[in-house]
């Protein structure tokens, strides 16, 4: 494994790390996507905080938007995040 590689999990890692998106990613996984206004109402936070969550995640390659008119529906696109996610919340 190259330097590079570590680095890129690292950022993966750091990605995940605060609470808000460590929770979006999971419910973007069991719902199997969805919009900014359902993780706002789940989450209780305000939607510029969720959207500045969705900009770090899509910066960091684990999430994408797919447009349909107004309204974007994410979904995770990253496997190594799918598989982090299954580990941590397996015993839930």
């Amino acid at each position: 494994m190259t330097v590079k590689n570590y680095e890129k999990k690292a950022e993966l890692l750091k990605a995940l790390g605060h609470p808000a998106r460590l929770c979006m990613v999971r419910r973007l996984i069991e719902t199997d996507g969805c919009n900014v206004s359902y993780m706002q109402s789940c989450m209780k936070l305000p939607q510029s905080t969720v959207s500045q969550h969705i900009a770090r995640l899509r910066a960091a390659g684990i999430i994408e938007g797919d447009r349909s008119g107004l309204e974007i529906t994410y979904r995770v696109i990253d496997e190594d995040a799918r598989a982090i996610i299954k580990i941590l919340f397996s015993e839930d």
